[in-house]
């Protein structure tokens, strides 16, 4: 028997799946009128452990439900006051059903990143549907940095409504350690982490550190995804954030060497457990250190100037000022004009 080359199961495939997909967008369409909420946040999150973005949505959405606010995900019911969209981190073509449907006079804010495909070194189209939905749908943007708002203007790109807002730490899980050991006396624990496996990301330093580093002198561990391997630097792999957050608060050093990165989530969660920072002078990097760490511009730079750290390691770290959860959530509050809680 001949096999069966038609293409048509393959097409009814596809029917019945989009036939599917519309149908519980459809009932979703039908029940959001019976439901009440007062923020839409589109974001399509992803189990843990997972990359910042997730992390930062989760932790202000939980944020305004402290504040008293009914939050939803992916749908837009009854009442709702402000609709928040994440990057291109959504389903398009079902936002631009709701949006469609429901959007009202409501405010519609975009949280931007990148250029993406500056910290990415490629480009895969992410941007180009970025700056379409903002085009489209946005009343507002966020940028998390003034180095995004440059870059995506140097690309020639003027976003609707342009504000900064940085990111910041869920605290429940990120925070200072109560007490930290001495540096007397024992090896300092360096640590860098990231959620990307990206080469911009610093791979190239970190193999450097790990050939040239003080290795009597220093301990080196990096948590998350890496391509490469490593005789001294040891990889603890991608780890949920409880388990990130107790191995930042277990060093006395961060660095990061990733390059043009708009506004880095690790960075931000390595500050806030109290870490001074080592760090690549490109994209955000300078902004979120500010006076509690030094840049370097090449790998050869990094003993020179974690001893100057070590040095006068108190200042350093008195210096680190980053704003919290519940600050930054109420500056998206305020670009919404949701300055109070909803009756």
């Amino acid at each position: 028997m001949k096999p069966n080359n038609s293409p048509f199961p393959a097409l009814l495939q596809r029917l019945l799946h989009r036939s599917i997909k519309g149908l519980r967008l459809l009932a979703e369409l039908l029940r959001s009128r019976f439901e009440q909420a007062d923020i839409a946040i589109f974001h399509e999150l992803l189990p843990p452990p997972d990359g910042g973005g997730n992390q930062f949505i989760r932790a202000m959405a939980r944020c305004f439900e402290r504040q008293g606010f009914r939050v939803v995900f992916n749908r837009i019911p009854r009442g709702v006051k402000a609709v928040y969209f994440n990057s291109f981190n959504f389903n398009a073509r079902e936002f631009s059903v709701w949006h469609r449907c429901f959007g009202g006079e409501r405010p519609f804010i975009h949280r931007i990143d990148g250029p993406i495909q500056t910290y990415r070194g490629f480009d895969d189209g992410a941007d180009a549907q970025v700056w379409s939905c903002n085009r489209r749908f946005a009343t507002h943007s966020i940028l998390q940095s003034h180095y995004s708002l440059e870059q995506h203007r140097e690309l020639g790109v003027e976003l609707v409504q342009p504000v900064l807002i940085t990111n910041a730490s869920d605290p429940d899980l990120f925070f200072p350690p109560i007490q930290r050991c001495p540096l007397e006396g024992r090896k300092v624990v360096l640590i860098a982490t990231s959620w990307s496996d990206n080469p911009n990301k610093g791979l190239e330093i970190y193999q450097w550190l790990d050939a040239h580093l003080d290795f009597d002198r220093f301990e080196f561990r990096f948590a998350g995804r890496i391509r490469g391997n490593f005789r001294h630097i040891q990889v603890l792999g991608a780890l949920e954030s409880m388990a990130l957050a107790e191995e930042l608060r277990a060093a006395d050093l961060y660095v990061t060497a990733s390059r043009m990165d708009p506004c880095s989530n690790s960075l931000i969660e390595a500050l806030t457990c109290g870490l001074p920072a080592v760090f690549l002078n490109s994209g955000g990097h300078p902004e979120i250190v500010g006076k509690a760490g030094l840049g370097f511009e090449r790998a050869e730079q990094i003993p020179l100037l974690i001893d100057r750290i070590l040095a006068d390691y108190t200042s350093y770290q008195s210096a680190i000022v980053r704003p919290t959860i519940d600050e930054v959530a109420a500056q998206y509050l305020a670009v919404a004009q949701l300055n109070q809680k909803t009756t």
